[in-house]
């Protein structure tokens, strides 16, 4: 066993015989001991005669807890102490639920000023030094970065799984005054873990401030060896978690304004385009001239705008442009799509990895791929032709690293030039799904079974991978709808399963609490999702394509049982994403929190383009650039949030994702698909007729007083909504 820290050592000793026993509570097969070490507060889990886990629910720096009083409600027991320091507030209570549940809080307000050089950890996985190492437990995930607070543990030894969560919400305070990040504030090694505040030596925490110090949910769960599945209770309990404790409001977003706002500025500003033999192609960040056009920017922000016309009936002269310079991009020789449009390849200068000829990012090979094939079965013949001849090659690149691609290789000899994202972990590890949904949508197009097999030979590889399967979020989001479309021609249970595994792999990068300090108190974080399981921030572009790919899983899903806790989780990240997305562009934000250091082009900060890159809160945001292949953003929300009727001038929005729309003469019914613990926003916005009386089921009737004037509902998630109108006078 490695060595351990002398606050641990003094807790084990106190542990064996220094210490007072409170209340005991039994649950399921778990028991929960309330212990009393003079400097902390403790609950001691023991499951049949396995060692016991040790939980720190408060610690009084060098000194004993006094005035120890006690006050039982019926699911909680508060305790209030006093030290040296100042007066504690420990709240502990226990429930029987699908998981046996342990919640724990404290709070301390200070007597005097202080600062914090340190802080130890909250849980140890032993409780006498001559544990067996084999039973300290195992980590499965921990913090990274500005993540959820959270720790996925296994004991082997002791069959059993837990799940701790951080409500690291709660302790922004504590950051906000000491001005310190809450990055990988959860972590440690077994067998000390949990949470340490972060030290702040030099700011102190104010005399007669109240600080949270911990906001702690545990979930525990007996598993067996033999029946293991990670990934499936890794959902399964962060749900559980996720419906007990509070989440911010959400407010209303006005996406038909942003989303004008933006178009005029993608369409209209100098800094979003490049000339290239006749041609006109979207640069990647505002003016940034020196990246050769690319493929896959075109796309993505083509597609978008597809889906927007398709919705809104309106014609768009810009989709004629970017439609116009695609076959540029096709290489004849090599029978493929190329990245870099080849009249500019010669402008790269090698400064990244992939910045050089012929070099190819496996992900990228696909992506456009997979937007052309949606074009296609749209009836695009150009994207169909595009996309038919270059399946060949795909095939090719596929077989030729048997479904296992490296980060970067060249496109002409197949040589790879960096075979892994570091060392020991492999490559792109969710491409295999990402070529499997390619596949698919082959399939669809041409009903040849061969890319059915392609798909599934893909997507076998993927059993190999495990619980950290994410490389980039969209593309492995965009996997998880693959895999469940699999399942759903094959019935092969295995493709629904590893379909599961995808989303737990998204859900490990996100962050479920909201950053009240520094910048992060201009704009929301809560359920924000990174781009790569190392990202230091959040990104526009990965999140609004998981956005619209959970749009697809819960479509596909209909009439197929998932667990509860992957509509729970999907939904309810479309629903803070709605909220959310807004804060990417540069005018929803103050100029102070925008970086004057950029890597690519500039940034306008009245340019309602969105911002690549939202840090923590103790940085400065937009240091990437301002990201035009982000501008799918508000194209993406509108068409799936907001329901069009035909020669009305109002808008049904909703901020749950909908089914099975049915519209008739003054009536829309239609489903939604999120969970019963939560509530959706129904609004109908616009230019509402004020002599419309408007009836809603489940819902009351309402009469509009002016057009100015928004109606707004709250309803269950997963109700069937009936919208009705009529004149009135």
């Amino acid at each position: 066993m490695k060595g351990i820290s002398p606050w641990a050592i003094n807790a084990l000793d106190s542990f064996r015989d220094k210490h007072t026993e409170h209340d005991q509570i039994t649950i399921q097969k778990f028991s929960f001991t309330i212990i009393d070490t003079g400097d902390s507060l403790w609950v001691k889990l023991k499951k049949k005669n396995y060692e016991p886990i040790f939980f720190r629910t408060c610690f009084s720096p060098g000194g004993n807890l006094e005035n120890l009083k006690i006050r039982k409600s019926t699911n909680k027991i508060h305790f209030t102490a006093s030290s040296a320091i100042g007066d504690f507030k420990i709240d502990i209570s226990f429930e029987d639920a699908e998981f046996p549940i342990l919640k724990y809080s404290s709070s301390l307000t200070l007597n005097q000023a202080i600062t914090v050089p340190f802080w130890p950890r909250d849980i140890l996985t032993i409780g006498d030094l001559l544990c067996p190492e084999k039973d300290m437990g195992e980590i499965r995930h921990s913090q990274v970065g500005n993540r959820t607070g959270l720790l996925y543990m296994d004991f082997p030894e002791r069959s059993l799984r837990m799940l701790y969560f951080q409500n690291l919400s709660s302790l922004s305070p504590y950051a906000e005054q000491t001005g310190t990040s809450l990055r990988e504030v959860v972590g440690g090694d077994v067998p000390e873990i949990g949470l340490a505040l972060p030290p702040s030596p030099i700011r102190e925490l104010a005399k007669g401030t109240e600080i949270q110090l911990s906001d702690a949910l545990v979930c525990f769960k007996e598993y067996k060896k033999s029946t293991d599945n990670i990934s499936r209770d890794y959902l399964d309990m962060l749900a559980s978690i996720y419906t007990r404790f509070e989440k911010p409001e959400t407010s209303y977003q006005n996406w038909p304004e942003i989303l004008d706002k933006g178009m005029k500025d993608l369409i209209e500003s100098p800094g979003c385009w490049s000339q290239l033999d006749g041609h006109r192609y979207f640069n990647a960040y505002v003016s940034d001239y020196e990246t050769p056009p690319e493929i896959m920017v075109q796309l993505a922000v083509l597609l978008p705008l597809v889906d927007y016309v398709e919705w809104s009936g309106k014609s768009l002269e810009v989709i004629k442009t970017i439609k116009e310079g695609l076959p540029s991009f096709y290489d004849q020789k090599l029978k493929t799509l190329l990245r870099w449009h080849p009249a500019a390849e010669s402008k790269l200068k090698g400064d990244e990895e992939q910045k050089m000829p012929m070099v190819m990012d496996s992900w990228y090979l696909h992506h456009p791929m997979l937007n052309l094939s949606r074009l296609a079965i749209k009836g695009d013949k150009v994207a169909e032709s595009l996309f038919l001849d270059s399946l060949g090659f795909v095939i090719k690149v596929a077989k030729k690293f048997r479904y296992d691609w490296p980060v970067f290789y060249k496109m002409d000899t197949l040589e790879i030039i960096k075979a892994e994202t570091k060392p020991g972990e492999g490559g792109e590890k969710d491409v295999p799904g990402l070529y499997a949904h390619v596949m698919l949508q082959a399939y669809e197009l041409t009903g040849n079974k061969k890319y059915l097999l392609e798909a599934e030979r893909a997507a076998n590889k993927l059993t190999k991978i495990g619980f950290k399967l994410m490389y980039q979020a969209n593309n492995t989001a965009f996997s998880a709808g693959a895999l469940l479309r699999l399942y759903k021609i094959t019935k092969k249970q295995k493709y629904l399963e590893l379909s599961y595994i995808c989303l737990a792999s998204i859900f490990q990068n996100v962050q479920l609490w909201e950053c009240n300090y520094g910048f992060g108190k201009h704009f929301p974080t809560f359920f924000a999702l990174f781009p790569l399981t190392d990202a230091p921030y959040t990104a526009v572009y990965e999140e609004q394509e998981v956005f619209c790919a959970f749009h697809d899983y819960l479509n596909h899903a209909h009439g197929v049982e998932i667990p509860e806790s992957v509509r729970l989780l999907c939904a309810e990240y479309i629903r803070f994403l709605i909220n959310r997305a807004a804060y990417y562009y540069p005018p929803m934000l103050p100029a102070e929190m925008l970086s004057d250091e950029v890597k690519m082009g500039e940034v306008d900060r009245n340019l309602w383009i969105a911002l690549e890159d939202l840090h923590d809160g103790t940085e400065q945001n937009g240091t990437v650039g301002q990201e035009v292949y982000g501008a799918g953003n508000a194209f993406g929300i509108l068409p799936r949030q907001y329901i069009r009727i035909e020669d009305e001038s109002f808008l049904i929005f909703c901020d749950a994702p909908m089914h099975g729309i049915r519209k008739s003469k003054g009536k829309i019914t239609f489903s939604l698909q999120g969970h019963h613990s939560t509530m959706a926003r129904l609004r109908i916005t616009g230019e509402v007729n004020p002599k419309l009386r408007f009836t809603i089921v489940p819902g009351k009737p309402a009469t509009v007083k002016n057009k100015m004037e928004d109606l707004e509902y709250f309803v269950a998630a997963d109700e069937r909504i009936t919208i009705s109108w009529k004149r009135i006078g």
